[in-house]
């Protein structure tokens, strides 16, 4: 079915656009904790998309939708963003409906923010009592006394869950909670000291070699 809308499509500013190539058990596990679309699972190709103005979302929805057979396990509207995550077993299908909003929207995967990291940190030893007010907040597995946590703050937030996915392929580390939506996102992860500075180490370098354009200037038709 034909995507084409014969409608002028909006001036949109295309914040996050990226691939997670092959979704991790434990992120894809998170997302179907707290995703209130079609539920993913491990080993399928995600798409995630965050644009401004956070309405037009819906559009960019129906165009990838109409253009492939993936499913949307997320879409949120906030008052300034909008997030899309789309699943399917089928790469091809995956980067197929990404296309199809390029098109849409007049844009190429580089014309999307350069992704860059707010903070980046690591406690290691981390207190029994400290633990207990990570687990109270977390969608995922629970940091243990001693253990050591990472915290990753990411803009634009939609990046924080390619970082996770990146991070979980790398080193066994536990996914406590990932928030992807709002003005950064943040990652929090536990595990052994070694294994959490390896996944730290790869999480925050594919971020960094990301291409896009800097500075979050506003792209405009």
């Amino acid at each position: 079915m034909s995507a084409s809308t014969g409608r002028e499509p909006p001036t949109i500013d295309l914040r996050t656009f990226v691939y997670l190539d092959v979704l991790q058990p434990q992120l894809a596990s998170f997302l179907a904790t707290v995703s209130q679309g079609y539920l993913p699972r491990e080993r399928q190709a995600s798409l995630v998309v965050e644009i401004a103005p956070g309405i037009a979302i819906n559009r960019v929805t129906d165009i990838a939708l109409k253009a492939t057979g993936v499913v949307p396990g997320m879409q949120i509207v906030e008052r300034a963003f909008g997030i899309l995550e789309l699943h399917d077993d089928d790469q091809g299908r995956v980067r197929a409906a990404g296309q199809a909003i390029l098109d849409y929207l007049r844009v190429t995967e580089h014309d999307r923010a350069k992704p860059r990291v707010v903070s980046n940190e690591i406690i290691t030893g981390v207190s029994g009592y400290q633990t207990m007010l990570v687990n109270r907040m977390r969608h995922g597995d629970m940091i243990l006394d001693v253990e050591t946590l990472w915290i990753l703050e990411t803009q634009p937030a939609a990046y924080a869950l390619f970082a996770a996915n990146e991070a979980e392929k790398t080193a066994n580390v536990k996914l406590l909670e990932v928030n992807g939506v709002g003005a950064f996102g943040r990652l929090f992860m536990g595990g052994d000291e070694t294994s959490i500075h390896e996944a730290a180490r790869a999480a925050t370098a594919a971020i960094e070699g990301m291409s896009g354009r800097t500075a979050f200037d506003r792209r405009t038709h």
